[in-house]
């Protein structure tokens, strides 16, 4: 950003009419996620693969949350594809991640539209209450843990996946994803008392039943 420094100021001579220039009167500085969306949408292709490194970890665990592990890769890379090409439409340039998310959030409900009958969507999974507790000790734990993770309601679904899969801290995914810090903060809360709960099932150990 560029300024003024003081000495130079002092050497002008003021008018009565003119207050100084003071840091307070400079113009702010844009967010450097800003300063990418702007050129990338005038066809700066460096400037994209920049928020593609920056966005692609919750690109990735939005659609970890929706649709089968073995395809998450290929449509993340759908996701900033289709993002491209639509870059110019987007006018709000501080709500990129937002809108981004949203991308993905509608790929993976095109994908089930695409899909055969009978590949259901997560959320009609049935649960792994039958199952026994799972340990860390467990061999396939990671995979369970997910799998519990993918049985819960939505909200906390992504969240604790942009979280504890893909390692972004709560206002990392508040700022990403265009959530308020408050509903991450909700949702990390209620999603591992939940999560727990699945985990190692014991009487009282179940959350309250939340209101639909």
């Amino acid at each position: 950003m560029v300024s003024i420094s003081g000495r130079g100021i002092e050497r002008l001579p003021r008018r009565v009419d003119r207050p100084p220039v003071s840091d307070e009167q400079s113009t702010p500085e844009i967010p450097e996620d800003e300063r990418l969306v702007l050129a990338a949408q005038d066809g700066d292709r460096t400037s994209f693969g920049r928020l593609y490194e920056r966005y692609a970890r919750m690109v990735h665990g939005v659609l970890l949350a929706k649709v089968p592990v073995q395809d998450v890769d290929d449509l993340t890379h759908d996701v900033f594809l289709r993002a491209l090409h639509r870059l110019a439409t987007l006018r709000e340039i501080g709500k990129f991640g937002a809108w981004l998310a949203a991308i993905a959030r509608n790929m993976a409900n095109d994908y089930y539209r695409k899909a055969v009958p009978e590949e259901a969507p997560i959320d009609e999974a049935p649960g792994n209450e039958a199952n026994p507790p799972a340990t860390a000790a467990d061999e396939d734990y990671p995979a369970r843990v997910l799998d519990v993770i993918r049985s819960l309601p939505e909200a906390y679904r992504e969240t604790l996946i942009l979280r504890l899969v893909e390692g972004m801290t709560g206002p990392e995914i508040a700022a990403r994803t265009g959530l308020t810090a408050g509903s991450v903060r909700v949702n990390l809360h209620r999603g591992m008392q939940h999560l727990r709960a699945k985990l190692s099932p014991q009487p009282g150990n179940q959350p309250e039943q939340e209101a639909l």
